[in-house]
């Protein structure tokens, strides 16, 4: 069990990874989408997700030629604590309010064909 909690703490220990979660909790989104918001390295982004998809916080599925990435529907219990508690932070923060609008402006079809 304590394996667990520290992939979850480790999970989000990271901004960029928060950043993440917060913006999966509006909609799913592709690599291109995130690495657009985060201006990160597209090898970047896809790591910080596979340790988020690890932790048991998001996951992902395919669909056509992407992979799109959302919080967990069905997380365990320590994973729907943090989320929660994620949920709860840090909705004025400024960052993420930039975040959020960004992501309603992204446009995968133009982003992933450059």
């Amino acid at each position: 069990m304590i394996e667990k909690q520290e992939k979850i703490f480790k999970a989000l220990s990271d901004k960029n990874r928060i950043r993440i979660v917060k913006m999966l909790q509006r909609k799913p989104l592709c690599v291109c989408e995130i690495r657009e918001v985060l201006n990160l390295a597209v090898s970047t982004v896809s790591k910080h997700l596979s340790i988020l998809r690890d932790a048991g916080i998001i996951t992902d599925r395919k669909d056509g030629k992407w992979i799109n990435y959302k919080i967990n529907p069905s997380p365990d219990a320590a994973a729907a604590s943090a989320l929660l508690y994620i949920q709860l932070l840090l909705e004025d923060d400024e960052t993420i309010k930039k975040d959020r609008k960004k992501i309603t402006k992204v446009d995968r079809n133009i982003l992933c064909c450059k």
